[in-house]
């Protein structure tokens, strides 16, 4: 959900409408369709895709939905401002994250061929691997690098260069990242452990991570829009990547560059009708190649490690899906994904055959992907689906007394530096208020123990739940928020340079 600092915690509700961005007509949708209700729920989800770009200055957004047996792919708006290109169902976005479970895929299709084992150790298939604890490199398996239970700090995005050695410098840098919690016992969300994989993946086969990918599922999937390389786009409709200055959608060319020790983490390029496709996959038609096994892409569904949140609640990680529990029972099977001015939804529901995902060109795209993947609104919508239930209540000071304090996450960054991320927290009227730089951010509201929703300042819903992760003697450890993890400080006694006027968070 996957790779770049972006600020998630303000509200948009300052952004001025796109001026002038095209709609495609009517005559988008399949001919056939009629007066049921199939039709009035997708002219209910353009609506809403529309007015959050207007919301939210989004300039254009690719959408794919899978839905009582039927394909439905199109696109809205424009690639560029500075172009006005309009954007359609073979544009191509960066997926970010959703990189994550190809790269998982692919491993799958390695374990199938009896090349890697899922419960052996990574030093099995890499034996100079290192980390900062000793122990945790010696017993580590390939299966918890794909749930996120490693336990190392997840963030560690340093750029190597764009050689075919970018990725085993990456892991040989391993050894520089802090081991945060037990491995095996916390859900955490783990970049640095995709990379890890995506080594292996270049040793097993003895090829380049992408290469690798794309002779193992891209290709042998038929998806003709889904590359690596920026390179490789020549002929494509390519959607350009848009950051927000006063409100505004600006095309920012920097956006567009992404590291390649980072690839098997967050780097494929794809469009919305590849992404549908991909998803069919993975619901198990009969009508796509065969990759795996019925029993090994199941069990990528099933079989999690350790639960939490990750903007939603989770049941915890398959074989890199996230797993999230409906009210009704059926799982509902995700992923998204992140890179500064890219951003992404993708979700499926295997008991409902339904499918989604959503490709954005704006660095406020966020805000319209957790309207559509972290709200239930098309879940109910199309699968008659919502999420758990969760009625925020206040709760009295001595409640919350525990929770308050400082809470520090860190990072490794594209340059090789660390930095710190800080939230300032304090109870308010039943509910704490996070805070940076005496800026308050976000509310959070119980609705059960250690779980809460998280409220723009003024009370207004961001869609999201994050929850607090207790230590082995019951004390508040950390706030798990975006998946990441916050240490608790409760004295308030941090790095001054922690506390960033406007605090910005790492995205899926």
């Amino acid at each position: 959900m996957s790779l770049t600092r972006r600020t998630v915690l303000k509200s948009a509700a300052a952004a001025v409408p796109v001026a002038a961005l095209p709609a495609l007509p009517a005559s988008a949708l399949p001919a056939s369709a009629t007066a049921t209700r199939e039709p009035v729920a997708l002219g209910r989800l353009a609506d809403k895709i529309e007015a959050g770009m207007a919301k939210y200055a989004i300039p254009g957004v690719g959408l794919g939905l899978w839905h009582r047996g039927r394909e439905y792919v199109r696109g809205f708006g424009v690639t560029s401002v500075d172009t006005n290109e309009p954007v359609s169902g073979d544009t191509v976005f960066r997926i970010g994250s959703t990189t994550k479970t190809f790269t998982a895929t692919v491993m799958m299709r390695l374990v199938e061929r009896g090349r890697v084992s899922l419960d052996r150790s990574v030093r099995a298939y890499l034996p100079d691997f290192q980390t900062a604890d000793p122990s945790v490199a010696a017993r580590v398996t390939v299966r918890q690098l794909l749930n996120h239970t490693a336990g190392w700090q997840g963030d560690y995005l340093e750029d190597y260069g764009e050689g075919d050695d970018a990725l085993a410098k990456y892991v040989a840098g391993m050894a520089k990242v802090p081991q945060l919690t037990p491995l095996g016992k916390v859900f955490a969300y783990n970049n640095a452990s995709l990379g890890v994989a995506g080594r292996i993946i270049e040793v097993v086969t003895g090829k380049p991570y992408e290469i690798a990918a794309r002779e193992l599922v891209v290709d042998p999937l038929g998806l003709d829009h889904s590359r690596f390389f920026r390179s490789e786009l020549g002929g494509f409709s390519v959607a350009a990547s848009h950051n927000i200055v006063d409100g505004k959608a600006v095309v920012e060319p920097s956006f567009d560059a992404i590291p390649r020790s980072l690839q098997s983490i967050g780097g494929l390029i794809s469009s919305a009708r590849d992404q549908l496709r991909y998803a069919r996959y993975h619901l198990g038609h009969r009508d796509l190649p065969h990759l795996l096994s019925d029993r090994s892409r199941l069990a990528m569904q099933s079989h999690p490690g350790p639960g939490g949140t990750l903007f939603v609640e989770l049941n915890g990680v398959g074989v890199s899906w996230m797993l999230r529990p409906t009210a009704q029972g059926p799982t509902v099977v995700q992923h998204g994904g992140d890179w500064s001015g890219q951003h992404s939804g993708f979700l499926f529901v295997p008991q409902r055959d339904f499918a989604i995902t959503l490709l954005t060109d704006s660095e406020s795209g966020p805000l319209l992907v957790a309207e559509l993947f972290a709200d239930d609104w098309a879940l109910q919508e199309f699968a008659g689906l919502n999420n758990l239930p969760a009625v925020p209540r206040e709760l009295p000071p001595r409640r919350l007394a525990e929770y308050e304090g400082t809470y520090v996450s860190q990072q490794i960054g594209v340059d090789g530096k660390p930095a710190d991320l800080a939230l300032d927290v304090t109870a308010d009227k039943g509910q704490l208020v996070a805070g940076a730089g005496g800026e308050p951010l976000l509310r959070l509201a119980f609705y059960r123990k250690d779980y809460v929703l998280a409220l723009n300042p003024d009370g207004t819903s961001t869609h999201i739940r994050a929850n607090f992760v207790r230590g082995t003697a019951g004390q508040v450890e950390w706030f798990r928020y975006g998946g990441r993890l916050f240490r608790h400080h409760p004295t308030g006694i941090v790095r001054a340079t922690a506390r960033a006027a406007n605090l910005r968070l790492l995205s899926r």
